[in-house]
């Protein structure tokens, strides 16, 4: 069932960054990313008032902390891949969110299986390629892209926060409820807009498209979700791990729906994550 749950969230992330990516073509990314965490509050509101639960100060402060990581990673993201080293960012924000729980999993004395750890080193390159894709530049009309070492740093920041995003949220256990949900996309949200303004970059929502931010914020509160149940049920490192596959969703619904084309790299990477989630489900 965890790997069931983890599988959905995984589905869910790549749905939300899908719609969310779509969102931001005709418009700058920050007002998407900001209505996303709105959308993802309204959901996680609803969540608390449907679903009764008795959070501990311990639980809300983990939840609170889990939204800090979220927006925080979603702001480097963005910042990196405006600079135009997509190349760079994404992998290494993908690898970073997977790495950094499984580390603290290890740490804290999680010991997976033989078999899952398998799964898990297969996983983690399959991620690499499958959000590596080509090289592109989202920023013409600059005189040189940016060096490799600039995204480089905000792919690690962006893996870093969401790999903190993972750890707090693993941290809450069954029946605290949703509470602690609800702090986390507040957090975020908070997160954003402090961010973004100290960046200099315009986080308040002017067209009519970005509304779908706020779609993508609420398929991202079920990702969330789906997360948080994933790690009650199963091992952090393990959900981790395949939530962390979102990239590859991502990709086969642009190929779907909009026909964009699957690399050679990005097909080894696919096949690279089946394999990962085989090992992970028989361990």
């Amino acid at each position: 069932m965890g790997v069931l749950l983890a599988l959905g969230a995984a589905v869910a992330y790549g749905l939300s960054d899908f719609i969310g990516g779509l969102a931001s073509r005709r418009t700058t990314p920050w007002p998407v990313a900001l209505l996303g965490a709105v959308g993802g509050l309204v959901g996680a509101g609803v969540l608390a008032l449907a679903v009764s639960g008795d959070p501990t100060r311990a639980d809300l402060a983990w939840g609170l902390a889990s939204g800090l990581g979220s927006g925080a990673g979603t702001v480097f993201l963005y910042r990196g891949l405006a600079s135009g080293r997509m190349g760079v960012v994404a992998p290494v924000s993908a690898v970073g969110a997977a790495v950094v729980p499984v580390a603290v999993g290890l740490a804290t004395g999680e010991r997976p299986s033989g078999l899952v750890v398998l799964g898990v080193l297969l996983a983690l390159p399959g991620i690499w390629f499958v959000a590596r894709g080509p090289e592109a530049t989202l920023e013409p009309a600059a005189p040189e892209p940016a060096p490799a070492t600039t995204g480089l740093v905000d792919g690690a920041l962006a893996g870093l926060g969401f790999g903190v995003l993972f750890v707090a949220l693993g941290q809450v256990p069954d029946g605290a409820g949703y509470g602690p949900l609800v702090l986390s996309q507040a957090g975020a949200l908070v997160t954003i807009a402090a961010l973004a303004t100290a960046f200099r970059a315009s986080w308040v929502p002017t067209a009519r498209t970005e509304l779908w931010g706020a779609v993508a914020g609420l398929v991202a509160s079920a990702a969330v979700l789906l997360f948080l149940l994933a790690s009650q049920t199963d091992l952090l490192a393990v959900a981790a791990v395949l939530t962390s596959l979102y990239p590859a969703f991502t990709i086969l619904l642009a190929a779907a729906f909009l026909g964009e084309r699957i690399y050679r790299g990005q097909a080894v990477g696919l096949l690279l994550c089946g394999v990962a989630v085989a090992f992970v489900a028989a361990g």
